[in-house]
């Protein structure tokens, strides 16, 4: 019986393990903590809940990711974003285990034009995108069976994402402009958290990997395509420039992710995006 510990469960992908976890209990142990549970940023506290509970693989969900927020609240998204993963590493890796962190494009600079492979040269432009590879390379070095998975344009039937935001604009206004020169592969966090639970099934095997849904597009088209599956036809989208929509963190204008690392290891299919955005509307 593996014993899990799941932080970050009141988030998105936090919430999409849970919704899985049952379909495992034969094989595994859940415990899902957010911060009343369980304060990641406190040292003694994760030690004592991984001892005490015989902790043998976390998955870190747990995350600050309000971006563009992060610019001015440095310390805060250090520590959720680097201290408290590196606490989780040590932890679990004292008791023999491993971990899986979820991380982000936002390591990147954005100024490819081809997908991201794992091993090319990182260069987070960010508070946000720093903080989070400071946590990845301080989970490795602390645990040396753990796992990076990183994703991008994440969204789910819960909390605040782009496809709620697009779907009630859409439904409040007439016109709406969304940025056009930004593209990227928009990710269905229940596809990410039945791919966490594949591998933990299969095995965990130690390294970074990418995870996006297949397909590229920019915020404009996948604006389209909410609106479309949505039924949403009153409300002109207009194409616009990031420039015109100036926000305190700088985007990634390429975030594009190589998933082939991933699928080879582990056997898996991805689904197209827009495969994917349709059973989320529909659940939604």
């Amino acid at each position: 019986m593996k014993h899990i510990l799941v932080t970050g469960c009141k988030g998105q992908l936090g919430n999409e393990i849970q919704l899985l976890a049952s379909k495992y209990d034969d094989t595994c142990k859940f415990y899902f903590t957010d911060k009343d549970e369980l304060d990641i940023t406190d040292r003694k506290a994760v030690y004592a809940f991984i001892e005490q509970n015989h902790i043998s693989i976390v998955v870190n969900c747990a995350a600050f990711t309000a971006v563009d927020k992060a610019e001015s609240n440095e310390e805060l998204c250090n520590l959720l974003n680097n201290i408290a993963p590196g606490y989780l590493a040590e932890a679990v890796a004292s008791v023999g285990g491993t971990m899986i962190q979820v991380s982000t494009d936002y390591v990147f600079d954005g100024n490819s034009c081809k997908p991201y492979k794992e091993e090319d040269a990182t260069n987070p432009q960010t508070v946000y995108g720093r903080t989070k590879l400071a946590g990845e390379e301080n989970v490795i070095r602390s645990c040396a069976g753990s796992m990076v998975i990183r994703t991008a344009w994440l969204y789910s039937t819960f909390g605040n994402n782009f496809v709620k935001t697009m779907i009630r604009l859409g439904k409040e206004r007439e016109q709406l402009g969304v940025v056009f020169d930004q593209v990227g592969s928009p990710t269905y966090a229940r596809d990410l958290a039945r791919t966490i639970m594949q591998i933990i099934d299969r095995g965990i095997v130690p390294g970074v990997y990418h995870f996006t849904n297949e397909g590229v597009c920019s915020w404009y088209d996948f604006t389209q395509a909410i609106h479309q599956l949505e039924g949403i036809d009153s409300c002109h989208v207009t194409p616009i420039h990031t420039e015109d929509y100036p926000v305190p963190a700088t985007r990634p204008h390429f975030s594009v992710l190589d998933k082939s690392k991933i699928k080879s290891t582990f056997g898996i299919e991805i689904r197209w995006w827009k495969d994917a955005l349709k059973e989320c509307i529909k659940e939604l």
